[in-house]
């Protein structure tokens, strides 16, 4: 038998570029130190997110906060006896207590919110809220984000925290907390 040669064209064809996928560019956050949601990631520890402070100048809040396309959620801790003077924001709000109890005022109206109760602020409505004496204060925080967490206070300063008789500004949890822009 004798051997037999193949005529095909031995010749590869070059290799077909494939055009490098870009990673989207960083969105920026309305709130400074939040985490930017999706991009591929769907699942957030919010009891380990970067806490920043949630009320910068008029609240001892603080806690993680994850922003969407449209929405931010914030994992947020008021220390016992603290919590904010009476401000105001452009978003509108949803506070679901999940730890100890809330006492203070939205629009006028008296608030006293156990662990379980959902507290509603309208967008601009002016609110305070304190942590009772019994024990630190974890709430949900849900807002739209016509703006980032940050609100303004309503006698316009930046005096700090509310603090309810014997606890003061040092037993505040938010020391050494990077303190996000105020970008209203």
């Amino acid at each position: 038998m004798a051997a037999t040669t193949s005529t095909r064209n031995t010749r590869k064809a070059p290799p077909v570029k494939r055009a490098k996928r870009k990673s989207p560019p960083a969105r920026a956050t309305k709130t400074e130190g939040a985490i930017r949601g999706g991009d591929g990631r769907y699942q957030y520890d919010l009891a380990r997110v970067r806490k920043v402070a949630a009320g910068t100048g008029y609240s001892s809040a603080h806690g993680g906060v994850v922003e969407g396309e449209r929405m931010l959620v914030g994992y947020i801790h008021k220390p016992r006896g603290t919590g904010s003077r009476m401000h105001s924001h452009a978003n509108e709000q949803f506070n679901l207590v999940v730890q100890g109890t809330l006492k203070g005022s939205v629009n006028g109206k008296r608030v006293l919110a156990r662990a379980g109760t959902l507290i509603y602020i309208p967008a601009n409505a002016p609110h305070a809220l304190v942590s009772t004496p019994d024990e630190d204060v974890i709430f949900i925080a849900i807002k739209d984000l016509s703006q980032g967490i940050i609100g303004k206070a309503m006698d316009g300063t930046m005096a700090g925290p509310a603090y309810l008789d014997g606890f003061g500004p040092r037993r505040n949890a938010t020391r050494g907390l990077k303190k996000p822009h105020n970008g209203d």
